[in-house]
């Protein structure tokens, strides 16, 4: 379909812009929702102003927003009829309003920051870490990004503290080696095939179409890693999954599996699939929980290329958290 919008460039940016921030938006008010909040993404900046500065006038609220006062009003009826904002006159100036946070206003913003604020500030950072270039060329991503998975759907990983998703560099090759040969060698014996990719990740992943991300604690530096490899048209597998022993008890795993697979979705993967072995239950019973389900074509088609490979497994979004 014709996206007169982007095909207009620089010409529609404003239109473009109004475009974006509707949709991520109308994401973000899913999650609220589901928070059992009734608060419209488009007033939390008013609670937010509130909350900071205490106590003003609607002409104060428009001056530290950057916004009308039309605006302002509009957003402030609603939250004054939910209850979270009240509005008086001043005793010595009738004509001036101010306007303040209730009780019921505190509560609803300390739950926003608790439940809804870092799931979106972490899904939002994610997305944009990635990315380059001219500006036009960075709205295209984050467009394509977002209709491939919505913010809502990506904000459903919860951000464990201290952890953060970071993408390949070639600075980086060597965690990505290091924390997979710890497993590999620590249960099973490493095989050709994973010394290939370990030792060549852009090469066998990044440079043909694939992805790797990293997990990393504030504390302790890069403590996971995960890659897509792709093997055909639309088609990748999951590979090279480990965290560090220092890091087991954190959920990085779960972090970093569920930032992968958005990761998959955004590389337009219609089939991805693992291979694993039977002696790695934690993990199975990690990506069963997030769609994963046993699969015997993938077997046929694919476990021989590891000698420690008796089980395989397609992801099928649908059946996550059964």
């Amino acid at each position: 379909m014709q996206d007169i919008l982007a095909e207009g460039g620089h010409l529609f940016l404003g239109s473009r812009l109004k475009r974006l921030g509707e949709r991520m938006q109308a994401d973000v008010s899913r999650v609220v929702a589901a928070a059992g909040l009734p608060i419209q993404p488009s007033q939390y900046p008013i609670l937010a102003a509130l909350d900071l500065h205490g106590p003003m006038t609607v002409g104060m609220a428009a001056e530290r927003l950057g916004l009308s006062q039309p605006a302002i009003t509009r957003a402030l009826s609603r939250l004054i009829d939910l209850g979270l904002v009240a509005s008086s006159r001043g005793r010595s100036d009738q004509r001036r309003r101010t306007i303040a946070l209730t009780a019921a206003g505190e509560k609803a913003l300390a739950q926003s920051k608790r439940e809804v604020w870092p799931r979106i500030e972490a899904a939002v950072t994610a997305m944009c870490a990635r990315l380059d270039g001219p500006l036009l060329d960075q709205l295209a991503t984050i467009e394509r990004d977002l209709a491939a998975v919505p913010l809502d759907r990506r904000a459903a990983v919860v951000p464990a503290p201290g952890l953060s998703i970071r993408d390949f560099s070639d600075d980086l090759a060597p965690a990505f080696h290091d924390i997979n040969v710890e497993w590999i060698e620590t249960m099973f014996t490493l095989e050709p095939t994973d010394r290939e990719v370990l030792e060549n990740p852009r090469a066998r992943i990044i440079d043909r179409g694939g992805a790797i991300l990293f997990a990393e604690a504030a504390d302790l530096g890069i403590v996971g890693t995960c890659a897509l490899q792709k093997t055909g048209e639309g088609q990748f597998e999951l590979i090279k999954m480990g965290v560090l022993e220092s890091a087991r008890g954190r959920k990085v795993g779960e972090f970093l599996l569920k930032a992968t697979l958005d990761r998959a979705a955004e590389l337009g993967a219609e089939t991805l699939y693992l291979l694993t072995n039977s002696a790695c239950a934690p993990a199975i019973h990690l990506y069963e929980k997030l769609g994963f389900v046993h699969d015997a074509v993938i077997m046929r088609d694919f476990g021989a290329r590891y000698a420690r490979c008796d089980v395989a497994m397609r992801y099928r979004p649908e059946t996550a958290g059964r």
